[in-house]
Order: C-alpha cells, then sequence, then structure tokens
C-alpha cells in the first residue's frame, strides 16, 4: 500500500494516497474526527449499494482542507516549516491524490495539468481563504 502522511512538528501537512495503493476492501485513512475524511472505495464485481441519501447534518469546520486528484499531468507541492522555508516537495502525478491539511504549501505546475479539486464551501474568494506566506 503506497499511502504517505507529511508531519513536522505536530502539524499533519497532508495525506497522499499514490496511484498505485490497492486496498481490499473500502478504507479510509484520514482519522475519524478530521473533518475531511480521504481514503478509498473498493468493492468487487457485482456490488450493488442501496439507494440513500446522508442526513443533514450541522458541522462547525474551523480548518480548510483541499484534496487534488491529478487527472493530466504532474505538480510539485512544496510544504513550508512556519519560517516560510520549504522542508519537502513531493510531485504528484496522474491518478495521484493529496489532501492538504494544514500548514504551509505551496504548488508548481511541472506539465501542462487538471486536477479534480475539492474543499469545503463556501468559498469566500481568494481574498479570504487564502493567507499568503513569504518564502524563504
Amino acid at each position: 500500500m503506497s499511502y504517505e502522511v507529511i508531519e513536522r512538528d505536530g502539524v499533519r501537512y497532508a495525506e497522499i494516497i499514490w496511484a498505485d495503493t490497492r486496498v481490499e476492501k473500502t478504507r479510509f485513512f484520514s482519522a475519524p474526527e478530521s473533518s475531511f475524511q480521504f481514503g478509498l472505495l473498493a468493492h468487487g464485481a457485482g456490488f450493488v449499494e442501496a439507494p440513500h441519501y446522508h442526513y443533514s447534518v450541522q458541522r462547525d469546520v474551523r480548518d480548510m482542507q483541499q484534496m487534488l486528484v491529478v487527472q493530466r499531468g504532474s505538480i510539485a507541492i512544496s510544504f513550508h516549516d512556519a519560517e516560510g522555508s520549504i522542508f519537502k516537495e513531493i510531485i504528484i502525478r496522474v491518478g495521484d491524490a493529496v489532501n492538504l491539511m494544514h500548514g504551509t504549501h505551496s504548488l508548481r505546475v511541472l506539465e501542462e495539468m487538471q486536477c479534480v479539486s475539492v474543499k469545503q464551501g463556501p468559498f469566500l474568494g481568494d481574498q479570504l481563504d487564502k493567507v499568503h506566506v513569504d518564502a524563504k
């Protein structure tokens, strides 16, 4: 299984499910208390899930997490410590998925890309949803 967690100084920056990850049955990697659940669904041929919907439940979400799934191209994602210095960089390609959880990150497109992006809403715009940090 190829699942990776990026942590530093007690902060969980990201979870990555690499494209080659395989599970036998559905598995969520995120902690149950996380405001964003990140995992893989897996079922055998012939599985049928009965028609259903999900309860409307009010939740108090205090963080903004974002998941990217690469459909085309490749991206370098850098993770920055509290002083703005890069401490780790990953390259994600077609089929890879990353959940950006906490801490500072930056993104650089290596090959023309397209990603599925999922995050909690409503989106309040770049000025209210992003805090820009001086990188070193």
